[in-house]
């Protein structure tokens, strides 16, 4: 089994913090609301948990009915990672991930209000980089125009 470097999942408090909705469902609290949205958010965010080892991003999905999916940081196309002014202000990003692996066929993978996303994709970054150069491996993009 290989090392996890890093072991992450959706922030509920960086949620609170850094969007508009949760300082939205922090004021709700003072009539008793607040606290059931803020339980729905938490329980969501238990749902996926993200692993991150020299080779891999292993995605740990479920709470009751669990299931474990791994993106090879090889065939890592993008890392990008969206902030707004406010979940900027907490620390918090969405990092997404673009790459030729079966997970993200449909769409980038995203991962909403994570702390320290900047470090975080950085690290991606820096391992994607070295799982290529580990294969002897190259991105190579071909444009439909030429087809």
């Amino acid at each position: 089994m290989p090392e996890v470097l890093d072991r992450f999942r959706s922030s509920t408090w960086g949620w609170l913090r850094g969007t508009l909705l949760g300082w939205l469902t922090l004021l709700l609290c003072l009539v008793g609301i607040g606290f059931l949205i803020i339980l729905v958010q938490w329980i969501r965010f238990l749902d996926v948990t993200y692993e991150l080892t020299e080779d891999r991003l292993i995605l740990r999905k479920g709470i009751f009915v669990k299931s474990i999916d791994e993106i090879e940081l090889y065939r890592v196309k993008d890392v990008r990672m969206d902030f707004t002014m406010i979940s900027q202000w907490a620390g918090i990003g969405t990092v997404g991930i673009d790459s030729s692996d079966e997970t993200t066929r449909k769409g980038a993978l995203v991962m909403p209000y994570i702390e320290r996303a900047a470090e975080r994709r950085e690290e991606m970054r820096r391992l994607v980089d070295a799982a290529r150069q580990k294969r002897r491996v190259r991105e190579l993009d071909v444009s439909s125009d030429l087809l």
